[in-house]
């Protein structure tokens, strides 16, 4: 999937389509972008009645040179498309469009670590669905809290080693579903149809924690070792 700010070219593309009755989502496939970006860059400049490329081109031109910068001097639309891709690509792994959204927003900040009514500022979101976000990537263990003394208040926080949490606790989940399967299939019986299926199941499952366990030993001795001095 391209990174990066829409060329003159691809809102050629996005008028063509319109003009051809084609849908946001033929039209973002046709282009290999997110369909936020698409319908985004529709929406704000005219809408599917009254899109035209150079015109959209010429006022995102305009709006850039009005704005300040992102942080760190970033192309605010590249670091904007930035986050849909990366929200895209989340929701791709099951998470929900929110949770996605809060989990690519503490990524993409510098800091790592926002406070709840920053996350909803940033996403114009109730405070509501940002506790309901946090709660489900706590569970999954994507990230933690921690107390702002200064500020009275919890910050979400997101640690280099935050997916070996995360793939921790899903190789912790398999190991349940295997030791499940199996006391299913002892209770249906050995050698039965459905004894046999969950069997199966749960040497699939026990199968995958061990795969899981052992792959994340090797990341974890590999990431120790690039922290330690003097090891290149």
């Amino acid at each position: 999937m391209p990174g990066g700010r829409l060329t003159h070219q691809d809102r050629r593309q996005i008028a063509e389509g319109l003009a051809e009755g084609l849908t946001p989502t033929e039209i973002a496939a046709r282009l290999n972008r997110p369909l936020s970006t698409v319908t985004r860059e529709v929406a704000r400049n005219g809408g599917p009645g009254g899109y035209r490329a150079d015109r959209a081109h010429q006022a995102t031109q305009d709006r850039a040179r009005r704005r300040p910068p992102a942080p760190g001097g970033r192309d605010r639309e590249a670091v904007g498309d930035l986050e849909e891709q990366f929200t895209t690509v989340m929701i791709n792994t099951g998470l929900s469009r929110m949770t996605a959204r809060v989990l690519a927003s503490l990524y993409l900040t510098d800091s790592g670590s926002l406070t709840a009514a920053e996350l909803a500022r940033k996403l114009q979101v109730s405070p509501a669905s940002i506790s309901k976000a946090v709660g489900e990537l706590e569970r999954q263990e994507l990230i933690r809290r921690e107390r702002d003394p200064r500020r009275r208040r919890d910050r979400y926080v997101i640690d280099a080693d935050a997916w070996f949490r995360g793939w921790m606790a899903s190789a912790r989940q398999n190991t349940l579903l295997a030791a499940f399967a199996r006391q299913g299939a002892a209770t249906l019986g050995a050698t039965s149809p459905a004894g046999i299926r969950l069997r199966d199941i749960g040497d699939f499952f026990d199968q995958v924690s061990h795969a899981m366990l052992q792959a994340a030993e090797q990341w974890r001795q590999a990431h120790a070792a690039k922290q330690t001095p003097g090891r290149t």
